[in-house]
């Protein structure tokens, strides 16, 4: 076998991997109502009052959920921005069905007072949800998100300036709790207002 030949093995092989490790993470995120998507599932957190909440106290209506860090320089805020945005916009008695959320993945530096002083700039009705770092980490581990630490070059291990690599998904939940769909990061409001207030419609 030729060198050049093995090397477009290697590459194909290569492809092939990524590919696969792309449908794995993403496997089930597609758009669907069928709560076939393996998105989602039991949590337990705190929010920003300090109170302990499950995925039961928001039974019975829609959650719009976003995974970040108030650290976060400009994604996060950027999408929170769009959730807020998107909610505005859409039929009062819509978006007064659908509870915007977002889950801490930096529960080290989000601490209570942290997300109550943070979420109010997005939304009025934005829930700020933390807890220990073995809860937030089941509870992003449910919803298939992908986060790692990132220290700067020179900073020792400890430091608590970093940033953290993640995931930028806005899932929309039903009623029960079950997958319908997502908004990849850049979606513009109006697009993810649209696509909410259909989803509701559809699925009552």
């Amino acid at each position: 076998m030729s060198k050049k030949t093995l090397l477009a093995i290697l590459a194909i092989a290569l492809v092939l991997g990524i590919g696969l490790t792309y449908r794995l993470m993403m496997m089930g995120s597609e758009t669907q109502s069928s709560g076939a998507a393996a998105i989602g599932g039991p949590f337990e957190l705190v929010n920003q009052n300090g109170d302990t909440v499950t995925q039961q106290d928001y039974a019975g209506k829609y959650m719009l959920i976003y995974f970040g860090y108030t650290f976060c320089p400009d994604v996060c805020p950027t999408e929170l921005q769009v959730m807020g945005t998107a909610l505005d916009m859409m039929p009062e008695d819509i978006a007064a069905d659908v509870t915007p959320i977002f889950i801490s993945i930096d529960p080290e530096r989000d601490t209570i007072g942290a997300l109550g002083a943070y979420v109010p700039h997005f939304h009025d009705r934005m829930v700020g949800l933390t807890g220990t770092v073995a809860q937030t980490s089941e509870a992003a581990k449910a919803y298939r998100i992908y986060y790692a630490k990132s220290i700067p070059e020179g900073e020792p291990e400890d430091t608590d300036s970093y940033l953290m690599d993640h995931s930028s998904f806005v899932y929309l939940m039903g009623r029960d709790g079950e997958f319908i769909r997502h908004f990849n990061y850049g979606t513009a409001p109006e697009d993810m207002a649209k696509g909410i207030t259909e989803a509701v419609k559809s699925n009552g």
